[in-house]
């Protein structure tokens, strides 16, 4: 075959060698019948069984930026009290944290107040008097532990079970694997709190194709840039403007089949079209009752702000959303470290607990009040958790009763989506320095998740780079599924 075919948006005039190269390039060929299927038929958000049965549809993940300490919160520790400026017994061994050697700085016993809660005698610190409220409802882990000792490794850990950049987040994976229910809003929703240390890889998508990647919600101005049609032009003219540009989208597609992000591009025109509706409604909480405003804590100037964003993420997930995550105290937020508590950690987590303690208690009541949390997971946890001794950063007097970054042992706790509550798994050591007893590395946690969702950790793969990927990569052992709900 010796016909030329022009690409007239490249400008270059291309001898076709075959049939095939033919049909490749020319306007009609397979790869705009590709690009067709995908934009309009074979919706990649399209709603997918899962692997099987599933106990909950959709998760809200409620993450504390920069490390809440799990010995002053959900891991009670009194043996750590009785050693308060003591130095570290040697039976406990020595690890190098970011700032601390063990064996180098005293203990610091926890200066809040435990007690048993609920029916289930489960112990919560004063720090979360409201959330205590929902204690019979909360599956506790206080084993959990990877090795990211910053708050970027820290973070990635969490988010994609990877210490490095470049893996699809949990978010990505569980849409990826899922769908949406909802055709006129992303999956896979974000609400921050500041910018985040780990940045926007905690909430993109890697190397899956860039479609299950997280949209951010914003929370000052139009929740999403460029959201609103203009004035000057009518939904009908809108619409006409978008059929012309897509068939233009099309014929660029189709000699670029293989490029997922301008695939995820072109086919965010026709979702953001649909958005321009839906994510105002989604976003204008003045249709709530005031009851509904007073229990997330919107009557208070100090919750809120994470209020609204525990209130918009019911919304998003009763619309179909499947992935909402929350941050707590971005580099902005809060006393402008979030839960990171290097310093006076006692002052700095008064502080930041009392900012999200009503509105996670609110968001329980109300997801239970609305029979939505059966279905729905709430996950809450941080980067890591922090050292039972002081931190040890020299000068600057920023080792004052504050704590490191302590990956080696730290809390989560899951409600809701079928989780059964009022149970602690695994422990940590008597002064919570390592988890010790049943511990849950972040795989683990992921495959949990996961399988609550209905997902084989195993059989959720991406083929890249010659491999099948997963997000729990060769881990997951300790899935704790089976043993929760």
């Amino acid at each position: 075959m010796t016909q030329n075919f022009t690409d007239g948006y490249c400008g270059r005039d291309l001898p076709l060698r075959s049939r095939r190269e033919f049909l490749q390039k020319a306007g009609l060929g397979f790869g705009m019948i590709a690009a067709t299927d995908l934009l309009a038929g074979e919706n990649p958000l399209a709603a997918r069984k899962p692997h099987f049965p599933a106990k909950a549809d959709s998760v809200i993940f409620l993450f504390m930026h920069g490390g809440p300490s799990h010995i002053d919160t959900f891991d009670p520790k009194p043996l750590l009290n009785e050693l308060h400026g003591q130095p570290v017994p040697e039976s406990f061994g020595s690890v190098d944290l970011q700032f601390t050697k063990v064996d180098r700085v005293p203990l610091i016993g926890s200066p809040r107040t435990f007690r048993k809660r609920g029916d289930s005698g489960l112990e919560i610190s004063d720090l979360f008097e409201n959330v205590a409220a929902h204690a019979d409802a909360l599956t506790v882990v206080r084993s959990c532990h990877h090795d990211g000792f910053t708050h970027v490794t820290g973070q990635n850990w969490m988010n994609t079970g990877w210490a490095r950049v470049g893996r699809p987040s949990i978010g990505s994976w569980v849409t990826y694997g899922l769908g949406s229910e909802n055709e006129n809003l992303p999956a896979y929703m974000v609400m921050l709190d500041g910018p985040i240390k780990a940045g926007p890889p905690a909430y993109g998508a890697g190397f899956l194709p860039a479609v299950y990647q997280g949209t951010v919600l914003r929370s000052q101005g139009p929740p999403i840039l460029n959201i609103e049609r203009p004035g000057d032009i009518t939904e009908r003219q809108q619409r006409k403007l978008l059929d012309l540009l897509r068939q233009s989208n099309e014929e660029h597609y189709a000699a670029r089949s293989d490029d997922s992000e301008l695939a995820a591009r072109i086919a965010s025109y026709e979702l953001a079209f649909k958005m321009q509706t839906a994510v105002p409604e989604l976003a204008d909480l003045s249709a709530e009752t005031e009851a509904t405003r007073k229990l997330y804590g919107l009557d208070n100037g100090e919750t809120r702000n994470f209020g609204e964003q525990c209130l918009r993420a019911r919304r998003m997930v009763e619309r179909g959303v499947r992935f909402v995550q929350i941050y707590s105290g971005g580099r902005k937020g809060g006393a402008g470290v979030g839960w990171d508590g290097h310093n006076e950690i006692d002052r700095n987590h008064e502080q930041m607990a009392r900012s999200v303690d009503r509105p996670i208690a609110g968001l329980l009541t109300d997801l239970k009040q609305r029979g939505m949390l059966d279905r729905t997971l709430v996950v809450w946890g941080g980067d890591f958790g922090r050292t039972p001794f002081t931190d040890g950063a020299e000068g600057g007097g920023s080792n004052r009763n504050g704590r490191d970054h302590n990956p080696y042992g730290f809390t989560i706790w899951m409600a809701g989506g079928g989780v059964r509550g009022g149970q602690v798994i695994g422990s940590t050591d008597a002064i919570g320095l390592r988890a010790q007893e049943d511990k849950v590395h972040m795989h683990d946690l992921h495959a949990t998740i996961l399988s609550l969702l209905g997902l084989d950790h195993e059989q959720l793969t991406y083929f890249f780079q010659g491999r099948d990927f997963r997000l729990t990569d060769v881990g997951g052992g300790n899935n704790l599924a089976g043993r929760i709900v």
